[in-house]
């Protein structure tokens, strides 16, 4: 089962596909084998879409199964946390997705692939009109809500590093998985733009942080102080990532 795992290590990653059964569903599996890795760690998919397991190059087949035995229950307990898979959104013609929290009702129409939003008068949601193959209009989606997550963002991050006294080296937009922002040592600041499907406060809250790592690298008591001084409301827009985020990160936009 893991015999691809017993091959000479080299430096590139070595990665095998399986499949965990849990008690009430299965999921992909993924081993990858990498010559960086000191000990075996174990890492739950966003949106619970699988389970990856990186371990060193010499690891026996034992050693892993051991493992993945080992933490079969908090897995389990993980998973079952998150929605169903039936409640995740699903990128199609009459489908609604998030921008800003607000619902948008997706439409398909025939021409070139474009998108445009268009937000109700009211400001509580609108309709974002995907034009081109229908084939493509996750794809197409996701790159318009990339480039609306850098209209929003931008003067947030000037806003806030204005206020700190810092300017950053460049500004990013990824679709990282594992954290939603990020603030290098040498001030490159990251952010996943799929946050702009969160509440505006939310986001605010976003970029405070990375704009606050700009002064404190590290999460001591002075950090969150000058976290809370940009964004009061610092500890509910945590809350809510922390409720909310695994939903987000579901969605597929390939």
């Amino acid at each position: 089962m893991f015999s691809s795992l017993s091959r000479s290590p080299d430096l590139k990653p070595e990665k095998l596909q399986l499949t965990l059964q849990l008690s009430d569903r299965s999921l992909p599996l993924t081993i990858m084998k990498t010559a960086r890795a000191k000990r075996l760690t174990l890492r739950i998919e966003a949106g619970g879409k699988g389970v990856r397991v990186t371990v060193p190059p010499k690891t026996s087949e034992n050693e892993i199964t051991s493992f993945i035995e080992r933490y079969k229950g908090w897995i389990e307990s993980r998973i079952s946390r998150l929605p169903a898979p039936r409640n995740t959104p699903m990128l199609k013609a009459g489908a609604a997705i998030p921008i800003l929290g607000h619902p948008y009702e997706i439409i398909h129409r025939e021409g070139r692939g474009t998108v445009t939003i268009i937000a109700d008068d009211n400001g509580k949601g609108g309709k974002i009109i995907v034009y081109g193959d229908e084939r493509y209009l996750p794809r197409h989606i996701g790159d318009a809500l990339k480039k609306q997550a850098a209209h929003i963002i931008a003067p947030l991050v000037e806003k806030h590093c204005a206020t700190v006294g810092r300017k950053p080296v460049s500004v990013r937009y990824k679709d990282t998985r594992s954290r939603w922002g990020s603030c290098s040592a040498d001030g490159h600041l990251s952010f996943s733009w799929r946050i702009v499907m969160a509440p505006l406060g939310v986001i605010d809250y976003l970029v405070a942080h990375e704009a606050s790592h700009l002064v404190e690298m590290n999460h001591s008591s002075k950090f969150w102080a000058l976290c809370e001084k940009l964004c009061p409301r610092t500890k509910e827009c945590k809350a809510w990532l922390k409720r909310n985020g695994q939903a987000l990160h579901a969605i597929d936009f390939k």
